[in-house]
């Protein structure tokens, strides 16, 4: 295991011979601003070259430039799919396996997307192979993670809920705010999931455990998810907040009211 690096604050900042090694896939970013600053094009070509898949590259390339939005999520779904695409029709899953687990994080994102939009895949075989991405040690690759099978969750939401209820028990609290991140009603960077902005008490399988969680990862999920909820159902997330803060008055849960009651209380 190697230091843990600060990272720049600024892209600017970055030393050159660190974006280097960013983009030849020899190690994953420190922070945010790291992981902006990746040129994921440049990090496809050198992953390609270092695996005698350079036939491709261009391909992928063609269709990551004709994007309308340059946006990092963007080609980072794009070359995702991009890959996935190419190793189904070449029967080359073996090499979306080992980017799975490639020291280089964006090149993880990509794997994940190859899995969230495998449409071989049925959406309980897609969560249980994406739980290797939701426990990733890399904040992007976990962000990553849930955006590439919310469409899916979205799909069979009750299903999902009832499937992932099971995650909120998980000894690792990198999985268990799956859980919650996944299901939120508006979340982040994603398309709302309308039935729960409608009725969010469909997600209280998965919310009502975590509570009191120890996590402060997984209280901010939660409170987020329930701060998200309260901007369509806010008597709904009122009457919940009451409820837990008397079955289970902990400084956790606290925590979580005050984040999901934070809008009202503007």
């Amino acid at each position: 295991m190697t230091e843990k690096r600060k990272g720049a604050r600024s892209i600017k900042n970055i030393p050159s011979d660190i974006l280097e090694q960013l983009n030849r896939g020899e190690i994953q970013t420190a922070n945010l601003t790291e992981w902006l600053a990746v040129d994921q094009k440049l990090l496809l070509e050198n992953l390609l070259q270092q695996n005698d898949r350079i036939e491709y590259l261009q391909e992928i390339l063609n269709h990551v430039n004709l994007l309308k939005k340059q946006t990092v999520n963007i080609i980072n779904e794009a070359i995702g799919l991009g890959l996935l695409k190419l190793a189904t029709h070449n029967r080359d899953e073996d090499f979306l396996s080992q980017l799975s687990s490639h020291q280089a994080d964006l090149v993880r994102c990509w794997a994940a997307y190859a899995v969230g939009r495998n449409n071989n895949l049925d959406f309980r075989e897609k969560l249980n192979k994406i739980q290797h991405f939701a426990s990733d040690s890399h904040f992007g690759v976990r962000e990553i993670c849930w955006m590439a099978v919310r469409p899916d969750i979205s799909k069979n939401l009750t299903e999902s809920i009832t499937f992932l209820s099971q995650w909120t028990s998980h000894e690792n609290e990198y999985i268990r705010r799956f859980a919650s991140e996944s299901t939120r009603p508006r979340g982040v960077w994603c398309e709302h999931i309308n039935e729960l902005k409608q009725n969010p008490g469909l997600g209280l399988e998965i919310l009502e455990p975590l509570q009191s969680d120890s996590s402060r990862y997984v209280q901010d999920s939660v409170g987020n998810w329930l701060n998200d909820a309260s901007k369509s159902q806010p008597e709904f997330v009122i009457e919940i907040c009451d409820e837990w803060l008397k079955d289970s008055p902990t400084k956790e849960t606290q925590y979580i009211v005050k984040k999901a009651l934070r809008t009202l209380r503007k």
